[in-house]
């Protein structure tokens, strides 16, 4: 049985792991050395060069992300009807936690004479990082407690780093938007926790309050539209030039075509033949993951359109059946529906980057081939200056042709959902572990377990008053 000193123990835990980032942040991280005073001009000449503006080029791109992570994610989770307060709230404390996480993880693969460089471009790549928790609690809300999804994304964030390196660095996969190593990542670590603590078999089904109100669907919409407008600064935040403008009008067309196909077929397959709200607060984002791993790729217009076409069909045939049936056969509680949002899109996003690679050459992309495919680039090639380029270790060397980078690709997204899968069944373990404390079916989908909530007499008698006073 809960214990309010349990819920105090795991507070004053929590107050103890900000203690440790704080004493990591003073002794292993410090500015970039672009961002620290230039005291001679020998220094000043050691400097990278930065193009005009240096990163704070990328602060509306950073400001975009930031609010989709504490406002998009945050808004689009009310829509429980009694939950408001744990997925709005627990969204903020879930993502400050795991961005100061995420800059030591990720920081980690960047580190300077052992000390891990901070810029503007770490807090982007950290706020992206925190999305694949906040995607991983989508599919666990209002099933665990605050303190299992702190736990939850303490150990998400370290195997996600460990991931992102992976593919981005030594596979060089092709994944700008992130739709492999944030969305897939996210969703099917998730799914593989909710399997772990999935519930017994005459439990499996969905309980008395996971459902919405009137006013709870109309605040996720919020969060929808948050998320919407924002998306091609997600999808096109890491990089430049005619790739980044690409970037942005790929997701926004793939986005709008998504919206359309889900509102079509969300009148076709429902019941009644109505619009469900579901469909609408989330099959209209699968475009944007969609693209995401081919954003910057020269797809053409007509291509974003198609993408976003197919995703947001996937995505609401996947919360008309599939869901209803991962939770009666496997009993896998998916409560944002995160695969048909994250997980499919993402897969079929992975799968249209291996065909684009396939066809990608030199005579497409000219000399910005080697920057979105590093590993096609020719491993003898030199610089300027007639002298050898240094190129980085990769798995299965440079000199790629389309063919073997398409595989690269497929072999990238192969790769995330295993790790994923893993990782989250070992943390599964760890949530349902005795010295963990897991909800009580009772509890599930409630704010009032671990929030002072007006009680409904007392907001009766408010809304009483009120229409009286009119």
């Amino acid at each position: 049985m809960h214990t309010p000193g349990s819920s105090t123990a795991g507070y004053a835990l929590l107050l103890i792991v900000q203690v440790v980032f704080i004493i990591v942040f003073g002794f292993c991280t410090d500015y970039a050395k672009e961002l620290l005073p230039v005291k001679n001009e020998t220094a000043r000449a050691n400097l990278p060069s930065e193009p005009e503006g240096g990163n704070l080029r990328k602060y509306p791109h950073f400001q975009d992300i930031h609010v989709m992570i504490f406002a998009g994610f945050a808004f689009l989770m009310t829509f429980l009807k009694r939950y408001g307060f744990s997925a709005s709230g627990l969204n903020l404390l879930v993502a400050s936690l795991v961005v100061q996480w995420a800059i030591i993880m990720r920081g980690c693969y960047e580190m300077e004479d052992g000390i891990i460089p901070i810029s503007l471009q770490n807090l982007i790549g950290a706020d992206i990082a925190a999305a694949a928790v906040l995607i991983s609690m989508g599919a666990l809300l209002g099933r665990t407690t605050p303190i299992q999804l702190l736990i939850m994304g303490i150990v998400e964030i370290a195997i996600f780093a460990g991931n992102e390196y992976l593919q981005l660095e030594l596979v060089k996969a092709a994944d700008v938007g992130g739709s492999i190593t944030v969305h897939a990542f996210g969703a099917y670590f998730g799914l593989a926790v909710s399997f772990m603590l999935r519930p017994k078999k005459d439990q499996a089904r969905a309980g008395p309050l996971e459902g919405s109100s009137y006013s709870s669907d109309i605040s996720a919409m919020i969060g929808t539209i948050f998320l919407w407008i924002f998306w091609p600064s997600f999808n096109s935040a890491l990089v430049d030039g005619a790739d980044q403008e690409r970037a942005i009008i790929n997701t926004y067309l793939s986005l709008a075509g998504a919206t359309v196909a889900t509102f079509v077929l969300s009148a076709l397959v429902s019941h009644e033949h109505k619009l469900d709200m579901v469909h609408v607060q989330n099959s209209t984002l699968a475009g944007g993951v969609a693209v995401g791993s081919i954003c910057n790729l020269l797809i053409h217009p007509f291509g974003a359109l198609i993408v976003g076409v197919l995703a947001g069909v996937i995505s609401v045939l996947g919360y008309r059946f599939l869901t209803p049936a991962i939770l009666s056969n496997l009993r896998i509680a998916d409560t944002c529906g995160v695969h048909n949002l994250h997980g499919m899109p993402a897969v079929l996003s992975a799968i249209f980057s291996a065909i684009y690679a396939s066809f990608a050459s030199v005579e497409t992309y000219g000399s910005s081939l080697a920057t979105i495919f590093p590993a096609m680039q020719n491993p003898n090639a030199t610089s300027a200056a007639g002298e050898m380029e240094h190129l980085e270790y990769v798995i299965g060397g440079y000199g790629r042709s389309g063919a073997k980078q398409g595989a690269f690709q497929l072999m990238a997204i192969g790769l995330t959902m295993v790790i994923a899968i893993v990782g989250g069944l070992v943390t599964g373990l760890i949530l349902k572990s005795p010295s963990v404390r897991q909800l009580e079916e009772h509890e599930l989908h409630k704010d009032d377990a671990f929030w002072e909530t007006p009680s409904e007499e007392s907001t009766n008698t408010t809304t009483t008053n009120e229409s009286a006073s009119h």
